[in-house]
């Protein structure tokens, strides 16, 4: 297939418009959160303003922010990443998201709690412990605290407060960060997650504490405003963990989720192309789509040939082609593809995928963590 064939068909299948609830996108490409800690005090100002809006006025059609604290003491473990909770932090949010609409994205924030991920004596709220579903950290120790009925009722309260504002600030949706072992993921992990009450024991128990924070957040903002929910089988440094060894193991997960109001499942994968269970192509958004109904974003090392873990330790990423990415999404095995490092590397990776400029791709280098460009 020539370069321009190429570029013919890659507009073809990603220059389609997109809709859920009161969401209206121009395209199917969307950015991955990146964690970025430029914003002294947990407030994001106009740099970051416009290292999200440079990427929505290059084509990106929906922009998702890196993950930014729910107002809880426990939630965070850096005063450099952003927070979604006091008047100067949402000031500086509503400054983001008239960037990004200037740019003519659309954008959503990110709303994250680490639970037992926190470093324990860190900022924002140094005093404030680390808290999970059982106190058991990914590595298995337990080093922290159980969470209590009060407890829970608490971080609920702050996820639903932090979608409420969103909504108030003019985002046009949100995503509920349930992956990589944070704390939603804990809570649905059997190996972080040892209660013995309602929130712990098979996988719908296990699955009752991230649906009632999809179900909070749903209360909080009106009918047609989208919440997205990130999941992934795998947890930082646990690579190889599963919530599910089968499709209907995560029809377990999924339905209560689905039901309690989530959207759009935000798949994440460190390859978009491997098959997540035997026996089918199907990647891990491609089974939340089959099973749940709902539309899904795929994520997983789009356009470059290592995964994450390998180019966070420097190994430099080399750019390939998106030909197998375009036939899934032609195959509508998913909805949405986010892009990540790519889009970190090159703020034009969708304007130059999409006018056939691929020559003038950038790689991800890990030094360029070091800058917001």
């Amino acid at each position: 297939m020539t370069s321009d064939s190429s570029a013919a068909r890659a507009r073809d299948i990603l220059v389609r418009p997109f809709s859920v609830g009161g969401l209206a996108l121009p395209n199917r490409i969307a950015m991955a959160p990146m964690t970025r800690e430029f914003s002294p005090g947990g407030v994001p100002g106009p740099d970051v303003a416009a290292y999200y809006a440079r990427r929505a006025s290059a084509g990106v059609g929906l922009v998702i922010t890196q993950g930014t604290y729910v107002g809880h003491d426990s939630a965070g473990t850096s005063d450099r990443v952003p927070r979604f909770h006091g008047d100067d932090a949402l000031a500086g949010w509503a400054g983001v998201v008239d960037a990004v609409h200037r740019a003519g994205g659309r954008i959503v924030p990110q709303l994250w709690h680490m639970g037992m991920e926190r470093a324990a004596g860190t900022p924002p709220v140094p005093r404030a412990p680390r808290v999970g579903p059982s106190g058991i950290a990914l590595d298995g120790t337990r080093s922290g605290r159980a969470m209590t009925g009060a407890d829970i009722d608490d971080v609920v309260a702050a996820f639903a407060a932090a979608a409420g504002a969103a909504e108030r600030l003019g985002f046009d949706g949100v995503e509920l960060h349930g992956a990589h072992g944070y704390l939603i993921d804990q809570f649905l992990w059997a190996d972080t997650n040892r209660r013995t009450d309602a929130y712990g024991g098979d996988p719908v128990r296990r699955t009752r504490f991230a649906a009632e924070v999809v179900a909070a957040c749903r209360r909080a903002v009106s009918a047609d405003f989208p919440i997205l929910f990130r999941m992934s089988q795998w947890k930082f440094g646990v690579y190889e963990a599963r919530l599910a060894e089968t499709a209907r193991e995560l029809e377990a997960v999924l339905t209560p989720l689905a039901a309690a109001g989530v959207d759009v499942f935000h798949c994440s994968t460190r390859r978009f192309s491997q098959p997540e269970f035997a026996g089918s192509d199907l990647n891990l958004a491609g089974w939340a789509k089959k099973i749940s109904g709902k539309a899904t974003i795929s994520v997983g090392s789009v356009g470059l040939d290592n995964e994450f873990t390998e180019a966070f330790q420097g190994d430099q990423g080399r750019v390939t082609g998106i030909e197998g990415l375009l036939d899934r999404l032609e195959r509508e095995e998913f909805d949405l593809v986010a892009v990540g490092r790519a889009l970190l590397a090159d703020p034009e990776w969708a304007a130059k995928i999409l006018s056939g400029r691929t020559n003038e791709l950038e790689p991800f280098d890990v030094r360029m963590l070091g800058t917001l460009y």
